[in-house]
């Protein structure tokens, strides 16, 4: 039988190699969330305090999937941001010390809440082809160019970093419910078919630069406005929140881009 000291003594051993640090729980990861209205949360209709006008909402995705992985969250997304404001005022938050980031912007550099108001429009009142002619040509000719010089940046500055870019959703099942829009089906098919160029230009720059890229399109059918249940606003008040993500929309991204983030 052993003595009582050498059973003190094996317990003091044993304490001491769960504290040493050769086998101390790894650290938690650095996660920086980049982006627009989209990936700050509005749409969700409850936002933290000190974001402003921001909009950023401990609902989004960001936040739901640091959570969920035990990161250490910079949430810098902010709504209205085109690349170029990401470049300016959230780029800073990326740096050698990210392990994750997200970015999901684009879809304010081709006017699109501007298309939908036009589009929203009556047929004799608004120039619905005209704004999503306009759109589909910046998408095409401008937007892939950003987009390859903000990829690059967050690149150089965070080069270990696993990179998760986002893209966005179909906006209608081909029903428009809502009193006061005035949507035809040809208009809710194109604007689609815009959403899916959206995608297709931010994926293949998100190739490119060797980024992963989450394809909500298929998650979101049968989800979109006019849906059952219903992942994004139709037209809202305030307005703001119209044709944005839900409380469910959001845990829809956050599932399906915690896959990419582990």
């Amino acid at each position: 039988m052993k003595s009582i000291a050498s059973l003190l003594s094996a317990a003091a051993l044993g304490a001491a190699m769960l504290l040493s640090p050769g086998i101390a729980h790894a650290a938690a990861p650095n996660y920086v969330a980049l982006g627009d209205s989209y990936a700050s949360g509005v749409g969700t209709r409850s936002y933290i305090a000190d974001s402003g006008s921001c909009q950023r909402s401990t609902r989004a995705y960001p936040y739901i999937d640091a959570a969920r992985i035990g990161a250490n969250l910079t949430f810098v997304a902010c709504s209205g941001a085109r690349v170029a404001d990401v470049t300016a005022n959230q780029l800073s938050a990326v740096t050698a010390a990210a392990n994750l980031v997200s970015v999901q912007v684009g879809g304010n550099d081709a006017g699109f809440s501007s298309v939908i108001t036009e589009c929203a429009k009556p047929s004799w009142l608004g120039d619905c082809t005209g704004a999503i002619n306009n759109a589909q040509a910046i998408i095409n000719n401008t937007l892939p160019g950003r987009l390859n010089s903000l990829y690059g940046s967050i690149k150089s500055k965070a080069p270990s970093a696993r990179v998760v870019v986002v893209g966005y959703p179909r906006l209608f099942n081909g029903t428009d419910c809502n009193a006061g829009t005035f949507f035809s089906p040809t208009e809710m098919t194109r604007l689609n078919q815009t959403a899916d160029l959206l995608n297709s230009k931010v994926a293949a720059s998100a190739s490119a630069a060797g980024f992963s890229f989450v394809n909500p399109t298929s998650a979101f059918i049968g989800h979109a406005v006019c849906g059952s249940p219903e992942w994004i606003n139709g037209l809202s008040n305030p307005v703001s929140e119209s044709y944005h993500p839900n409380v469910s929309g959001q845990t829809a991204y956050a599932n399906l881009v915690d896959d990419l983030l582990v």
